[in-house]
């Protein structure tokens, strides 16, 4: 059963994101040291107690369709009033429209304890909280007091509407349209397909977000709009009133999150009250802006599904953690520190098996990597939030854009890796299905595709985030973990200089890929600083992670656990940065000379 890990959330906000100097600061809303212990108390007591039980269940028996109509499996429906009734779906979601206003870096931490209990279900909310940004950033008066509060509160659920069988990653090519309809509402048809928790019983509407391109619309990504389109019409009332013209067609058979109904839509087939063609829809923005408004969601959307690896990585993590120390098999070959020979004769648990220890240190490394990542992302979100002038708040958003790519992809490919590897801790057990173990792998495998794969994080990356201000954003950040690898370096407490030189000579290998970037981008060189793109976001991550968890070392006040873990990931997986650089300067060669035996 799942544990959550409350007190490394707690420290890992606190002492290596920065939460503690914000709320001394006044830069964390209304939170407090004893609000902040109460909420991830509570949230790890949902989260174990009434999302977990409910797991296996949910993914055994799925999401069900029939009739256009799609059943939640038994209890979750239940379950999501719960959350919602609990006020977890207004944690970050601004004061004046229900919400409470608090950190999102506070968020995404409940976020990963939602989806270490069950992904399935911490998907679901996911986008809602992206849609209330959506139009809190760029909807209408109107639209914001018709449908904010609902939304945060959580009676109502959000959607994202993108992907079509023709456009994935490609929007250009997207062939929904919009029509005028001369009341200042739109009509929209299309198809639209991968929409997570596109139909749902667990709320009584459903507000789509959706992607469509209007009749004089220019081509390409320029031309397309962005339109709320409700399952239901709300009255001037509020009260929920037609059913409009968009219906779920069927749901996929998926590999994994079984119990997140993935729906493909049609969206003005004739099917709504009216009995006319067409989804009643409402601009969101600007005609022909849609994209821009589509990225605020996305870019949320993208932090909180790193959070979904995240939670997966832990579960499977403390999982193997607690099945190696009670599995018994061979004998152990560590020694006693008192003696030449095996400390028992007896049979021991796999956990003093060098290799299994190995292995449970290298998850445990890469979960507290990820997690170091992914809440610094957020917390530079609420910096810029906070900032009290433009200069300000412009670095603390290109802070943010350059970790957005960082915080999708190695928290979810961190999923994948620490979920296999906990099958591999559980043996033939878990390659069954009776230990969750098999879950965790499945669930965990959606996420470095979904929401810009995580090759296309690595082009956002490299041709978006490195550039930013002439590359001084980036700069500015490498010398912030050269700062924690020279504090390191300071101290005289044993372990700290070799790990401050591991991590200087990461930082030298990260830092001379980054150069050499920024020179072929400045020079054209596109098709060069992409062929490794994907090794040079390992090796950025790897590198900020470990520093990281340097930074947190270095904040211990009791015993040496977060030292020796932070020297275990710099002797072992920092190992790889060296590789990692000779791909990005030197590759390119030989991919294009090795194309021709695809």
């Amino acid at each position: 059963m799942y544990q959550a890990p409350i007190d490394d959330i707690a420290f890992t906000l606190r002492h290596i994101v920065g939460l503690d100097r914000a709320m001394a600061e006044g830069r964390a809303g209304d939170l407090s040291d004893d609000l902040l212990d109460a909420i991830l108390a509570e949230a790890a007591r949902f989260a174990e107690g009434e999302i977990a039980p409910l797991a296996a269940g949910g993914d055994r028996e799925g999401a069900r369709f029939a009739d256009g109509r799609v059943t939640m499996p038994a209890g979750w429906k239940a379950l999501y009033h719960a959350w919602r009734d609990g006020g977890w779906n207004g944690l970050s979601a601004p004061v004046d429209h229900g919400g409470q206003g608090l950190p999102l870096s506070l968020a995404v931490a409940a976020s990963e304890m939602w989806n270490g209990a069950s992904m399935a279900f911490g998907i679901g909310p996911t986008l809602t909280m992206g849609a209330i940004e959506a139009l809190e950033a760029h909807g209408s008066d109107e639209l914001k007091d018709r449908y904010l509060s609902k939304l945060v509160s959580g009676e109502w659920m959000g959607t994202m509407n993108l992907t079509e069988p023709q456009a994935g990653s490609d929007l250009s090519t997207l062939r929904t349209r919009a029509e005028r309809s001369g009341d200042g509402t739109y009509r929209i048809f299309g198809q639209k397909i991968y929409i997570t928790y596109g139909e749902h019983d667990l709320t009584e509407n459903i507000v789509h977000l959706v992607l469509a391109r209007l009749p004089d619309a220019p081509e390409g990504v320029k031309g397309i709009s962005l339109f709320l389109v409700p399952k239901f019409l709300p009255g001037e009332d509020g009260a929920l009133g037609a059913r409009n013209d968009a219906f779920c067609h069927a749901i996929e058979h998926k590999l994994g999150i079984h119990a997140s109904p993935t729906c493909t839509m049609i969206f003005g087939d004739g099917r709504g009250d009216s009995g006319e063609p067409g989804a009643v829809g409402w601009l969101v923005g600007e005609e022909n802006r849609g994209l821009a408004c589509m990225f605020t969601m996305m870019n949320s959307a993208r932090l909180f599904v790193g959070t979904q690896g995240l939670g997966v990585a832990e579960a499977a993590y403390g999982k193997a953690l607690a099945y190696a120390r009670e599995r018994r098999q061979g004998r152990s070959t560590l020694l006693a520190k008192d003696r030449a020979e095996p400390a028992s004769r007896d049979m021991s648990p796999i956990i003093e098996h060098p290799d299994v220890a190995r292995t449970l240190l290298t998850m445990k490394a890469l979960v507290g990597a990820a997690r170091a990542i992914a809440y610094s992302c957020a917390h530079a979100l609420d910096q810029a939030a906070q900032a009290t002038s433009e200069d300000d708040a412009r670095v603390w958003r290109e802070r943010a854009n350059l970790l957005t790519p960082l915080a999708k992809s190695f928290p979810t490919d961190v999923g994948v890796d620490v979920a296999s590897m906990g099958i591999q801790i559980h043996g033939g057990m878990g390659y069954v299905e009776e230990t969750g173990a098999a879950r965790l792998l499945r669930d965990a495998r959606i996420a470095p595709i979904y929401e810009g794969t995580n090759g296309i994080q690595a082009i956002d990356l490299v041709t978006r985030k490195l550039p930013q201000s002439g590359g001084e954003a980036v700069r500015a950040y490498l010398s912030e973990l050269s700062d924690i690898a020279a504090e390191a370096g300071g101290r005289n407490e044993p372990g700290f200089a070799a790990l401050a030189q591991r991590l200087n000579e990461s930082l030298a290998d990260l830092t001379e890929a980054t150069d050499q970037l920024l020179v072929w981008l400045g020079e054209g060189r596109t098709g060069d600083a992409l062929a490794y793109a994907t090794p040079y976001q390992r090796l950025f991550s790897l590198v900020a992670g470990n520093c990281y968890l340097a930074k947190g070392a270095l904040a211990e006040t009791e015993g040496t656990a977060r030292l020796s873990l932070a020297r275990f990931m710099a002797d072992t997986l920092l190992s790889e940065t060296g590789g990692l650089k000779r791909q990005v300067l030197t590759g390119v060669e030989g991919l294009n000379a090795a194309r021709e035996a695809l």
